[in-house]
């Protein structure tokens, strides 16, 4: 018989080898998903055409993380021109929803949105996204239908779910109980579909097939299904209208880079998304003393610290960028990186330092493709938190989201919620390239709202510094900085910039940490690891073959051809 406590335990007693390939790898957290794109490959799609085929399939089998409701964003590289472009997909808040509005309706920097609050819906922009990254990346090779295909089928006949992803869907069970539309298209019998359970979302296979046939417009031209989206909206009290979808663009904007260790390049995605975090952080640990061990107390203490002074200066202002002047060359510069590591001592920052910053987690998907001719894609999608709002629109299969909630309700802030602006953005994908030829290195990513690039700069670290391979990299214990900063214990020195340690970290290096002043909290074992994220890794070898990795923290592989 197994009991409650084996039910929702997570060990790691497995092991896992890295996955090679000479023609092509997909690495996700779902197994499908993750053939879905492999198949894609097989039949002469790249990477690009392959990341699609991923997103889709998550959207069925990893709802709990991910959907056609929400945004994404792409790092896309081409082995031709050896360039790397970047796709923002993600949306705005409606015209009509003010910050006076929502002051009515009760909400201020005191009293925040509710992560289901109908307010904290922008624009979905993962459809646009989807089907503008095949159109300006993909091989031409395949049509949106065949691409869409795999997740169609998972869709209409039914899969297994996965130990991990079950989990995490019954968290949110009371939501989708409540939720607009939710049970009936996510709940078997009033609960949650347990591990092995064949789930099936004959909605969600119809919105796919209404893409693949109509395009963008079925979701933002006035098609059926932005109707059912606004009219939903509408219904529950939200502002949205069919002049906001029909607004929306995806954006094509050059990649942000720093220069790691004088041999790779690291790309992110420009703000609004916290990529330049990731940027920040490791121009900061370039100046720093080379560590003795690996997760000592002086590796991990500059690594935290490099971190916090980066969170605080992307707090202060990292916003829209069609809104607000975020000095980005400033903020990447090798010099203001000097300056920042020159605040770390051998005790942490105080709050003084680096100020108050609400960091909190959230699920996400990040999923990576390379294919034969060596292109490779590191894409990302995400409701936000869990299901997001939880609200499905009429017939539609999916739920919407709630980036909403990243907006500041500060009316001085750069990130204020304002009409047509869109939020801070922790969705991030990852990639790395040689400095001098601009070859591949390597597609990554660790999803996990403000934990992601605390990820990037774990894990990229960890195969650069350590000469770990993509699945020693992912496998390695992490750390994450999290805090909800407002409220009655704004000042409370244990309260603010916790850092969780997971299991792995020895008690000796936390009593360490806790001495020079950090609040360390820990270890985190068993499902509780989720708040450290799950990334997929691959890398290009000096030979033309690919090694790939995928976390152990969620159910997923990495799939060659």
């Amino acid at each position: 018989m197994t009991t409650t406590e084996e039910t929702h335990s997570l060990p790691f007693h497995s092991r896992r080898s890295p996955v090679y390939s000479t023609k092509g790898i997909c690495a996700s957290s779902q197994p499908l998903a993750s053939a879905a794109g492999a198949k894609i490959l097989s039949r002469g799609g790249n990477a690009a055409d392959a990341a699609v085929a991923i997103a889709a399939a998550l959207n069925v089998t990893e709802p709990c993380s991910t959907g056609i409701g929400g945004d994404c964003f792409v790092l896309f590289y081409s082995n031709k021109t050896k360039k790397v472009q970047a796709l923002l997909g993600n949306g705005a808040a409606p015209e009509q929803l003010t910050l006076e509005r929502v002051a009515e309706a009760g909400f201020g920097p005191e009293n925040p949105l509710l992560p289901s609050s109908v307010h904290t819906i922008p624009v979905p922009g993962a459809a646009a996204g989807w089907v503008d990254t095949i159109e300006t990346f993909g091989s031409g090779n395949l049509t949106l239908r065949e691409i869409l295909e795999p997740a169609i089928s998972l869709a209409r006949d039914g899969f297994p779910v996965s130990p991990i992803a079950s989990y995490h869907w019954s968290n949110s069970t009371e939501l989708l109980k409540s939720a607009y539309g939710a049970s009936r298209v996510f709940l078997l019998e009033g609960r949650a579909p347990k591990p092995g359970d064949i789930f099936r979302n004959p909605d969600l296979a119809n919105t796919f097939e209404k893409l693949a046939n109509e395009g963008k417009d079925v979701f933002y031209g006035g098609g059926s299904i932005a109707r059912a989206i606004v009219e939903t909206v509408q219904r529950l009290g939200g502002y949205m209208t069919r002049e906001d979808l029909a607004a929306h663009r995806s954006e094509f904007r050059e990649a942000i880079r720093t220069s790691y260790r004088d041999k790779y390049y690291v790309w992110e995605v420009p703000p609004p998304t916290q990529g330049i975090v990731t940027l920040m952080a490791l121009n900061i640990l370039e100046t720093c003393r080379p560590w003795n061990r690996f997760h000592d107390a002086e590796h991990l203490h500059y690594l935290i610290e490099s971190l916090r002074l980066s969170f605080a200066y992307a707090n202060k202002y990292v916003a829209d960028p069609l809104h607000y002047h975020v000095p980005v060359e400033q903020m990447l510069s090798k010099s203001f990186a000097s300056q920042l590591s020159s605040k770390i001592t051998h005790k942490a920052l105080s709050l003084k330092d680096v100020g108050p910053m609400n960091l909190s987690f959230s699920e996400t998907v990040q999923f990576c493709a390379v294919d034969g001719s060596g292109n490779a894609c590191s894409m990302i999608n995400s409701n936000f938190v869990g299901f997001g709002t939880g609200i499905v629109p009429d017939g539609c299969g999916f739920t919407l989201h709630n980036r909403g909630l990243n907006f500041s309700l500060e009316k001085n802030h750069p990130n204020v919620l304002a009409p047509r602006k869109r939020p801070y953005h922790t969705i991030i994908p990852g990639l790395a390239t040689w400095k001098d030829n601009n070859q591949l290195y390597a597609a990554f990513g660790v999803m996990g709202g403000f934990m992601q690039p605390q990820g990037h700069v774990q894990v990229f670290s960890n195969m650069v510094d350590w000469n770990m391979n993509p699945q020693e990299a992912l496998d390695a214990s992490r750390f994450c900085i999290h805090g909800n900063f407002e409220g009655p214990n704004y000042n409370h020195p244990t309260y603010d910039h916790v850092v969780d340690m997971e299991e792995g970290i020895s008690p000796q290096v936390m009593q360490n940490l806790k001495d020079r002043g950090h609040p360390i909290a820990g270890p985190i074992h068993n499902h509780d690891r989720a708040i450290f994220g799950r990334g997929q890794i691959i890398q290009r070898l000096q030979n033309g073959a690919f090694c790939a990795g995928s976390d152990p923290r969620a159910d997923g592989l990495a799939i060659p051809l």
